[in-house]
């Protein structure tokens, strides 16, 4: 390989991490069929029941994808739960990219507040129809009360951050 192939092949590479990292709504075909799907899909629930996100429209939504071995996942748990009693305008849940049973071993040792729902795997086709290219977690997205995407958290959220947000959006 030449010089000049060699410096293209680099710089298109380093131009498509840049857009994964500055614009993922960008690298996302139709963000918008992705929320309806978010906001549609009956994700189950470790009180058994079957859930849509969808169903607490009208209300600020905000939604932390995780996994029992996610460590900053675990880590923020009790700062969402913190935020979840601080702004009860606002319905917080947890969708998990584990099982269930994994799941409910790990909230008898942490417990929270707010709903957890089993996506599993599934979760991360979701997350990047969402924006999050590489799939990461944990991955927090802040609806507002019309369902639409108001932010996005790729990693550990700041609660000051978090709280303003909820703030705007009347929670």
């Amino acid at each position: 390989m030449d010089r000049r192939t060699f410096l293209l092949r680099t710089l298109t590479l380093a131009g498509s991490a840049w857009l994964a990292r500055y614009m993922p709504a960008a690298l996302a075909a139709d963000a918008g069929t992705h929320t309806r799907d978010l906001l549609t899909r009956e994700f189950p629930g470790l009180d058994g029941a079957s859930h849509r996100v969808g169903d607490w429209k009208g209300r600020p939504v905000l939604i932390n994808f995780w996994a029992t071995w996610c460590a900053p996942c675990v880590k923020e748990m009790p700062a969402l739960d913190a935020l979840s009693k601080a702004h009860p305008e606002a319905r917080f849940v947890g969708i998990g990219v584990d099982t269930a049973d994994n799941m409910r071993r790990f909230v008898s040792k942490v417990p929270v507040s707010y709903p957890l729902l089993v996506a599993g795997p599934a979760a991360i086709d979701l997350m990047r129809g969402l924006g999050n290219a590489p799939g990461g977690l944990p991955f927090t997205v802040l609806l507002d009360k019309d369902g639409g995407i108001s932010h996005k958290v790729l990693g550990t959220v700041k609660e000051d951050d978090i709280s303003a947000r909820l703030k705007s959006l009347g929670a």
